[in-house]
């Protein structure tokens, strides 16, 4: 296997809308073809593989970092979502999006679930003060 070229997607991209926009106009093919070759200054071979990537771009338009331009050599066998036009491959390559990681619903951390440091010693987890008890609160208790 033997990469040719490659075009990034922000080039086809771009070709792909000038496609649009020239097929809208009423231009031929030849036309639209002559278009992009004076646009992206490109001419012969790679002016072919241009408007053969274009058309694969066009098909494949999310997530697309760039077409790739193979030749095989004999028993290889194409990736992929490989296009054969003529004798070359047209490999798309896309971006791959991490998935958005699921928020965190009610798990505690650390070790066993308690919350605050190691003087947790199974005593009282319902005090209104962090210095113990109020004096109306140890009247309370006492009675």
């Amino acid at each position: 296997m033997k990469a040719v070229t490659e075009f990034p997607s922000f080039t086809l991209n771009r070709a792909v809308q000038a496609k649009i926009t020239l097929s809208a106009e009423g231009k031929t093919p030849e036309e639209i073809q002559a278009s992009l070759a004076e646009t992206f200054k490109f001419e012969g071979d790679k002016l072919k593989y241009f408007v053969n990537a274009v058309d694969v771009a066009s098909n494949h338009k999310e997530n697309l970092k760039r077409v790739v331009v193979l030749s095989l050599n004999e028993g290889e066998n194409a990736p992929a979502k490989a296009v054969q036009v003529e004798d070359m491959h047209y490999v798309p390559e896309f971006v791959i999006m991490s998935r958005p990681v699921a928020a965190e619903t009610d798990r505690k951390g650390g070790r066993g679930g308690r919350k605050g440091g190691g003087n947790n010693r199974g005593g009282d987890s319902k005090k209104g003060s962090p210095w113990g008890l109020s004096p109306e609160e140890k009247a309370a208790k006492n009675k």
